[in-house]
Formats: C-alpha cells, structure tokens, sequence
C-alpha cells in the first residue's frame, strides 16, 4: 500500500516544461488516488495536489506563458474553475475525473481543452498516457522561443533592443560549446537530475542508465527519447537557465558533432506545425520580411507537409501555423541540420533537426481557407547579418582554453547577468591551482569589473587592486594588462571624486598603451575617453570634448560600426553639448548612442537605461515635461530589472520622476 507521494519538486524548481496539476479533494485521502500519483508522475514528473479551487487557479496564474499545464480536475469542482481557467495559455489539456459520467457530460461539451472524461482512474491515466505519446510525437504545444534581428534597424526594433539580444544569445551558444565539459560538471549535472527526480523511480533508472553508459555517439538517441534529457534541456533553454545549460554542454556539442556528421546533402523543404496564443502569433505577424529569427532551441521538424498539417487540430483560442522551411545545406556558415531517422530513439518518424541557434530568414506569411497561417522560412547563417562584424570581433576575444569561463562570465555580464556572471568567475577561480597567477589575476580584473557594474565601488577597488599587486609582479612594467588595471582602477577613483588619483592612473595607462600599441588603438582611445571624463567633472567642457572626439575619431577606425564603444563616445559627446547649452545636438548625440547599444547590446542593459535617462534629462531642462517622464520610465523600468532598489542609479531616476511628475500635477 502507498502512502501520499512526497511533493514532487517545489514548483519554481521545476526542470520541465510541463506539470501535472490535480483538482480533488479526495486526491490525497482515498489510497487508489494515492496510489495513481506514482503512476501519474511517471508520465509527467512535476505533479501539483490542490483542495481547493482558488489555489488551484493561482497556481495556474502564477505559471509563465510558457510553461504547460495538464490538469485533472473532479466533476464537482470542474464545472466551477474550468470556465475560468480554459483560455490560460499554459492550460493544454484538461481531464475529468468523476463518478458520474452523464451527469457532467453535457458540460465539458464546450470546453475544446477537455480531452477526456473518466469515472476510472487507469481509464484517466491511460488517456494521459496515449495523449502525452501523441504530444511527443507532434510537439505543437511545445513553446516556440526565437530573438529576432531586424536587418533595416528600424525604430520599432531599435526600441525594442532585440537585436543585442539576437547578438549575445549567438555569442553565448559560441562559448558554451567551446568550454571543456570536466567529471564534477557531470556529478553536478547528475546530482540536480536525480534530485529533480526523485520518486520517479522510471526515471531514476534511465539516470543511472546515462550516467554509467552514454556515449557520444548517442546523443541523439538520448535526446529524441521522452525523457528526463529531452524534457530539462529543451526547458532550459527555452527558461535561459544559463546554468542547466553550462552543464548540458557537452550533450549540446555531442548533437552538434552529430548534426554535422549526417549533414543532409541537398536542399529540402520541411514543415512544423505549431499552436501559438494570438499574442505569439501577433508579435511574430509584424515582423518585416526579411526579418532574421534565431531559434533558442533545437527545432524538430517534418519531411511531411500532410503529416505536420494534420496535428494543427481544431483550437478556439490558438492560431493555428504551419512552418515551411527552405533549408539549403551549401549556404557557407549555416548550423548543421540533419535528417535523424537513423539515429533517433523513433527510427520511423522522418524527422528533420537543426541545431540550437539556427538562423532563419522570413520570406513570406499567408493564411488557407481553413484558417491555417503558413510562414515560410529559409536557413541562413550569421554572416548574413549587418551585424556580422560585430559578431566575429566578439567571438575573437579570450579565446584561450584557461579563461573561457571568465568570457563565459564576461557575455552574462554584458547582457546584464550579473549574478549568473559572478557565479562563473568565482567558478574559475575555484578550478584554479595556486600557483597560477596570471589566470587569478585575470579572475580578480573580471570580479572587479563586475562590482563596479553593479555599483559596489570598494568591492570594485580591493578586486582590482588585488589584480594589480599579481601582475606588478609577475609581469613586465610595461605590459598592456597592467594599464587595464591602472586605466579600470581610476574609473573608480574618478567616481569616488578622486580626480587627481584618476588623472594619475589613467596617465599611467595611457603611457603603456601608447608604448605597446601606438597612437591609433582602441585601448589608446578609451583611456582618451576616460581623462576627457575627468576633465568633463572638472567642468572644463572644452578640453573635454576635445578629449571625446579624439577617442571617437580612433574607435570609428578601428572598430565595427555597431560596436557599443563608439555608442558610448556620442554618449559622452551629448553630455558635453548638453553642459555647453546646445541642447538639440546632446539630443543628436544621445539618439546616435541608443541607436548602437540597442542593436549590441540586451534590452535590459545599464547603459540603454542611463542614454534613456540622459535623454529625459534634456527633454526636463526644455520643459517638456511629458517627453522627459517618458523616458524616465524607460530607463527606470530597466534599472528596476537588473539593479537592487538601493543602488544609487535606482534612488537617483526615481527622484527624476517624481520631480517631473508633480511639475505635470
């Protein structure tokens, strides 16, 4: 006889995208209900017991769009919270377990979510069953999860600062599969599986199975099989559960390596039906064509066209969509895509996948007679992409084997992660052997930067001056890394108001720098950059600017056009005309900087919300009361999402708004 089954996992922990969730009182007070929890959690391993109808729909609420919600529920309560819950885009199926079957079938007649109505629990638990196979097979319910790249950069896109997102999500995937997969990794990875799974014994033995026996050659077996694998992976990275994904790595370059093995041949088309919530829908429909789409995902697909189209079932709340896909294996620099029959754990279906991260083009959207939308794609590769310059200069910094962690933690925190970036060079730094000063030191800088982003200047200071007394020592006076230290330690000491230390060490710097590079190099033109600054707080506004252009005039020859260091020089520039009264051109200046770092850098990035500041600070001085609160919110909404409620940047564009807001009352 069993007893209550213990809660499968708390449920922010849920590794998977599904959950079962149980409405009846009895569920857990009768044994045969108790009993079929251990079956239950052995089609879908998060399962959710509620008593009562109001937790069980704030539960449901609580859940992302993209998570998906199988729910059983008993007569009695259903009739009163499916009417409620049924267009709740995380609901995907609905069943109901009753004692009666006519007396609520006349009801969940109207619901199309109810798949079925059962008064036996192996009657309930086998139509689940059957359904979750069917799910597996098809996938239309699975999450979509894509970042798009806008190739005429327009002032929608730019707004939206999805095309830096398209950029680092790239340039993640890039690191992630060149960092060495070590044993602890595995232990780690195999201790959070087990705990994830524990009491789902069919699941605990394919654990095991994996962790003594997998092997390189059969990832995609593993992957393609309806288990633990594939079910905590595609989460993942659908989620951005940065560390799963660090952990999964080796498996994700085990299915590349494979991809590119049984690389098709020749040119195909392929299709993916898909059910999406008109929000999805809608947001993808007003995308240009031409628009380039990264898939955050490996995308299952189907030589079939009748076959995909078949699974696009009658739906009253979900646009129903066909994906055609033009995939042409010749195009140079493409993700690998593969025809998998031969390798999946379902020999027999003809599925086409394409790599995590794969490009597409959109090339044409239109709708049949039978309500059905059908956008076609083509396959691309990254060096279609204006922004391609930027990507290969990116992917070209820290590529040594040693530090690869430390550019792991360098992209989180350019995308604003900052606790997943500190997490990884503390990482680094515990992989290290004592002895190895010059990769501390690298750590140390990386830890440095990383506080000084996140407003915590002593932390910033000790971190890089520890960085400093390793390479004074170990390395030559006149190396380029100590004038990065010298150079990162007076951005402190300038916002300290430490002026003449800051002149001091950016002077330091700029010495070596000029000695090891020459004149014309992008380090000589940010320590130009940063000593126009002391002189900017100096109020000296002509040596200023002066300072600014000279640093901008070298950065525009030297780098990529996009590149968010050129953004920062019209930024600095725009304060300046701002300070000296020409307001129009700090406008001019400030509009050419958001243009850049919303094109290379996340939407969610420090520096969007202070350019944004900095443009609502001019619409206050003109008196434009409306404009400036506008786009105080904007870089309020961003300095909110990434920064704790009492960094000084937070405190400082609150005050903003509320000045500006009683000049509007």
């Amino acid at each position: 006889m069993g007893s209550a089954l213990k809660k499968s996992t708390p449920s922010e922990n849920n590794l998977e995208t599904s959950a079962l969730v149980w409405l009846d009182s009895t569920a857990n007070k009768l044994q045969e209900s108790i009993d079929a929890q251990h079956q239950l959690r052995s089609i879908i391993n998060h399962l959710e017991i509620f008593e009562f109808e109001n937790d069980c729909e704030q539960y449901i609420k609580s859940l992302s769009e993209l998570d998906r919600i199988i729910l059983i529920v008993s007569g009695a309560l259903g009739q009163n919270i499916v009417g409620r819950i049924h267009q709740y885009r995380q609901i995907v199926s609905i069943y109901v377990y009753c004692g009666n079957r006519q007396k609520h079938e006349g009801w969940t007649k109207q619901y199309p979510k109810i798949r079925g109505l059962a008064v036996q629990l192996d009657e309930l638990i086998s139509k689940i069953q059957s359904d979750q196979v069917e799910q597996q097979h098809n996938k239309v319910n699975e999450p979509l999860i894509f970042t798009t790249y806008n190739t005429s950069n327009s002032d929608e896109q730019l707004a939206s600062g999805l095309n830096g997102q398209f950029v680092h999500s790239q340039l993640l995937i890039d690191c992630l599969l060149q960092i060495q997969f070590t044993s602890t990794d595995k232990n780690e990875l195999i201790s959070i599986c087990k705990q994830q799974y524990e009491g789902n014994d069919d699941q605990l033995v394919l654990i095991q199975r994996f962790e003594n026996e997998y092997k390189s050659n059969q990832a995609l077996r593993w992957y393609t099989r309806d288990s633990f694998i594939y079910r905590m992976l595609n989460k993942a990275l659908r989620a951005q559960n940065i560390h799963l994904i660090f952990l999964y790595r080796f498996l994700i370059r085990d299915l590349e390596k494979q991809l590119k093995d049984h690389q098709c041949s020749s040119r195909l088309t392929v299709y993916r039906g898909q059910l999406m919530s008109t929000k999805e829908f809608e947001n993808l429909k007003k995308k240009p064509i031409g628009e380039l789409i990264s898939m955050n995902s490996f995308l299952s697909t189907s030589l079939s066209r009748p076959l995909a189209y078949s699974f696009l079932r009658q739906s009253t709340d979900l646009e129903r969509v066909l994906f055609e896909i033009d995939a042409n294996p010749e195009i140079h620099g493409i993700k690998p895509f593969a025809n998998i029959a031969s390798l999946s754990y379902y020999p027999k279906e003809e599925e086409v996948l394409f790599m995590l991260g794969s490009i597409f083009r959109l090339v044409d959207l239109s709708h049949d007679r039978n309500g059905v939308w059908t956008i076609k794609l083509s396959l691309c590769s990254d060096q279609d992409l204006d922004l391609k310059e930027i990507l290969n200069h990116m992917k070209s910094q820290n590529t040594e084997e040693n530090i690869k962690l430390v550019k792991l933690g360098d992209i989180l925190r350019q995308m604003g992660k900052y606790d997943e970036a500190e997490k990884y060079y503390h990482r680094c730094l515990h992989k290290l052997s004592s002895d190895d000063d010059r990769n501390i030191s690298i750590c140390y800088y990386a830890l440095g930067r990383l506080a000084d982003c996140k407003g915590d200047l002593d932390q910033s200071l000790e971190w890089f001056q520890k960085s400093l007394e390793i390479d004074m020592r170990i390395l030559k006076p006149d190396d380029p890394s100590i004038a990065n230290t010298h150079n990162s330690m007076a951005n402190i000491y300038q916002i300290n108001g430490d002026y003449q230390q800051a002149l001091k060490s950016y002077n330091k710097a700029l010495k070596i720098f000029r000695q090891a590079h020459g004149e014309g190099n992008t380090h000589v033109a940010m320590c130009l950059n940063n000593i126009g600054a002391i002189y900017q707080r100096e109020k000296n506004y002509s040596e200023a600017l002066n300072y600014y252009q000279n640093a901008l005039t070298i950065r525009q020859k030297h780098l990529p056009s996009n590149h968010y260091d050129i953004g920062g020089s019209y930024n600095n520039i725009g304060i300046i005309y701002r300070h000296l009264g020409q307001s129009d051109q700090a406008l001019d200046q400030y509009n050419l900087a958001l243009g850049i770092y919303k094109v290379s850098l996340p939407p969610q990035h420090p520096d969007i919300a202070m350019t944004l500041e900095n443009i609502g600070i001019v619409y206050e001085e003109k008196r434009n009361w409306n404009q400036a609160l506008s786009y105080y919110k904007k870089a309020e909404d961003i300095y909110d999402a990434i920064l704790s409620p009492t960094n000084s940047d937070v405190v400082q564009i609150k005050k903003n708004i509320e000045r500006v807001s009683s000049k509007l009352s």
